[in-house]
């Protein structure tokens, strides 16, 4: 996959480099139905597809802190990584994504927007941390990228996708929506946390 040149790092050079640890998927991920990975530790399913986007790789992010990751990507250049990460003391939503923050800050990503959110499916709700970034502007359209965290049981659940908007605003809910969905209904553990507020 292409990079953009003087933007934000873009998730699909991520997913690449990620895709690179992919080889200790085995020892993190399970086969499940219908092509699906089971990440072993949390029994969180990455589907081969969510919605309009299909999963490009799981594998091992972080071996020190014990972070896996799915990487998926919808055809017209949005893209979605599902990172799980296991939670070791107290749940500072803000503290895990600064790397993160940093470096979209450090490529002239313009904070745009931070709020917490109560995602409400069908039997639960969960709290959810998000910070957005937009990282140029092309006419009508503004590039962005969302960081998302939520704590999940013992589980910490960030996704990050990089999307045009207004033109991926669905498909950007869409896939928050059924990752924390899908996230609530496998992942076992203690009651979920709020998140501090931004």
């Amino acid at each position: 996959m292409m990079c953009r040149i003087g933007g934000a790092v873009v998730l699909a050079c991520v997913a690449s480099v990620m895709a690179a640890h992919a080889q200790n998927a085995a020892d993190s991920f399970a086969d499940g139905a219908n092509g699906a990975k089971v990440h072993s530790a949390s029994s969180f399913v990455c589907p081969q597809q969510i919605g309009r986007f299909e999963r490009d790789a799981v594998g091992e992010r972080d071996p020190q802190t014990g972070a896996d990751f799915c990487a998926y990507s919808a055809l017209d250049g949005v893209y979605g990584t599902v990172t799980l990460v296991p939670l070791r003391g107290a749940y500072d939503p803000k503290a895990m994504l600064a790397p993160d923050f940093v470096v979209q800050e450090g490529t002239g990503g313009r904070m745009v927007d931070e709020t917490t959110q109560l995602l409400r499916q069908k039997t639960a709700s969960l709290s959810v941390y998000m910070r957005t970034y937009e990282t140029t502007r092309l006419e009508t359209l503004h590039y962005r990228i969302l960081f998302a965290s939520a704590a999940v049981g013992p589980w910490a659940v960030q996704v990050t996708i990089e999307y045009a908007d207004p033109r991926d605003a669905d498909k950007q809910a869409d896939f928050l929506n059924a990752v924390y969905g899908e996230a609530m209904a496998k992942i076992a553990g203690a009651a979920i946390p709020a998140p501090a507020s931004p």
